[in-house]
């Protein structure tokens, strides 16, 4: 049995280093402003996907993220640690997308596919916190989905058997595939990069990458076909234009307030058994802790 997994994936600006120039006037991310990386739980979801790849033989694993030329960088991390093939689906015509609009573009840009047994990301992307394009991109392809997974157990006569990690404990459930699955961040973290599949596609490149780029290595893609990573514009998908960018999303911030947290007060403390005690009893007291 062999699976094509598709992985949805996001390179997200870093909110552990949020600014006065984090958000532009209209409410939507100045993603120049700060440094991109690949969304946290997207890796757990890539790490679910090389496990399955490696318990069953002839699975491929498909990286499909969508945003601007910069983000085949998260790609091409995905090929170092095992991924197969990557996807990009880049044009302005997605430029401020919500959940709704980029759900609807993944979800077109995923028909391209001759065919797919389960499609696997994060359960949220740290720069939105909605936990809502997995289901939406389940909702609008018509199939099943499964959420906050922790571990998959197996997957025999095309049902997958899940762990889910829920608020007050687990639970173990069985889908039909081909379905979409979600990945916890309490999933295990993803593999290191393989030194060997770093030297192997350090080069690899989307179209407009190598238009960009101040060397030639029109030969080694032509030799290396696993070097070129395909760019998909919104001419490349069968799509309805009213729902992409931002016309197609109905999100709308309308006010952005930047919260400073600062320590109103402070307490010193030596090792002593003695005052750690009396922290303990003071925090208790005060309900900070039980």
């Amino acid at each position: 049995m062999s699976l094509n997994i598709v992985v949805l994936a996001k390179q997200v600006p870093d909110t552990r280093n949020v600014g006065k120039d984090a958000m532009k006037a209209d409410g939507t991310v100045n993603r120049a402003a700060l440094p991109a990386i690949f969304n946290p739980e997207d890796l757990n979801a890539l790490e679910q996907a090389l496990r399955l790849k490696d318990k069953f033989a002839g699975s491929t694993i498909s990286i499909l993220t969508m945003g601007p030329a910069r983000a085949a960088e998260i790609i091409r991390e995905s090929l170092y640690r095992g991924a197969d093939k990557g996807y990009l689906l880049s044009g302005r015509e997605f430029a401020g997308s919500d959940t709704l609009a980029t759900s609807y573009a993944l979800s077109c840009a995923i028909r391209n596919f001759d065919k797919v047994d389960i499609i696997i990301c994060g359960r949220q992307a740290i720069d939105g916190d909605t936990a809502q394009v997995g289901p939406q991109v389940a909702e609008k392809l018509g199939l099943s989905q499964i959420t906050y997974a922790e571990e998959i157990f197996d997957i025999k006569n095309d049902i997958i058997t899940v762990k889910r990690r829920l608020e007050n404990g687990v639970e173990t459930v069985e889908g039909k595939l081909p379905l979409v699955l979600t990945v916890n961040g309490s999933a295990p973290d993803c593999r290191p990069r393989n030194a060997k599949r770093t030297m192997k596609f350090k080069r690899a490149m989307t179209p407009t990458e190598k238009q960009e780029s101040a060397t030639d290595y029109a030969d080694i893609f032509e030799s290396c076909p696993c070097l070129n990573i395909t760019e998909w514009s919104v001419n490349d998908i069968e799509h309805d234009p009213q729902w992409l960018g931002l016309k197609g999303s109905p999100t709308k911030v309308k006010q952005i307030e930047n919260v400073v947290f600062t320590a109103k007060e402070s307490k010193r403390m030596t090792a002593a058994d003695a005052e750690i005690d009396a922290l303990m009893k003071e925090l208790i007291i005060n309900h900070t802790i039980g």
